[in-house]
């Protein structure tokens, strides 16, 4: 089956070729994307909240939050591999209509979850939480190395980028799984593409 792995999938088809100027000038272009990604995180974190409720009592997040969440995550995951090289092109800006892009996400529909778990999640999911700080915050310093071979070469190495591609699937499976998007954990299998 499709989501026999993880419920929540990170694909990428990048060339690891880069656009020297827009790789300049990479955090600069982002800014309108930070905007709207906090624009709409605020509406997520809400949804979150609302998706938690609704989970609680009967056990499956309701069809519309989901997608809502996870059109959000897949936004915020492109977003997430511009600004750290994994991908070239400029994201787009509607977060339902995200296909074509060199990297994905594809999130398994809702799923029964247990009661118990959606009730601590939180409190579950902070050795994941920690993880994936810790992967950002790599993956940030090996972007630098990134930016320059890409400015230098029009190129990124490819065991840069897996590695980023990497931090980010952690990163996004740990975010679905606090959105109550799955109840599955967050796995550390070193497939880029699932």
């Amino acid at each position: 089956p499709l989501f026999a792995t993880h419920p929540i999938r990170f694909r990428i088809t990048d060339d690891l070729r880069r656009t020297r100027l827009t790789v300049f000038f990479r955090l600069i272009l982002a800014i309108p994307h930070f905007i709207w990604a906090a624009l709409l995180g605020v509406v997520a974190a809400l949804a979150v909240i609302i998706n938690w409720f609704a989970t609680l009592i009967a056990g499956k997040s309701p069809a519309g939050l989901h997608n809502f969440l996870a059109g959000y995550l897949r936004y915020a995951t492109q977003v997430g591999a511009y600004c750290y090289l994994i991908a070239d092109p400029y994201p787009g800006f509607l977060y339902v209509n995200l296909e074509d892009y060199p990297v994905d996400l594809e999130v398994a529909p809702p799923e029964p979850q247990n009661r118990l778990g959606v009730l601590f999640r939180i409190i579950l999911a902070i050795p994941a939480m920690l993880i994936a700080y810790i992967l950002r915050n790599i993956s940030g310093l090996l972007a630098i190395f990134s930016w320059v071979m890409g400015v230098l070469t029009a190129r990124v190495p490819e065991g840069l980028r897996n590695f980023s591609a990497f931090a980010l699937r952690y990163e996004t499976q740990t975010y679905a799984y606090l959105m109550l998007l799955t109840s599955k954990y967050p796995n550390f299998n070193v497939s880029i593409s699932e």
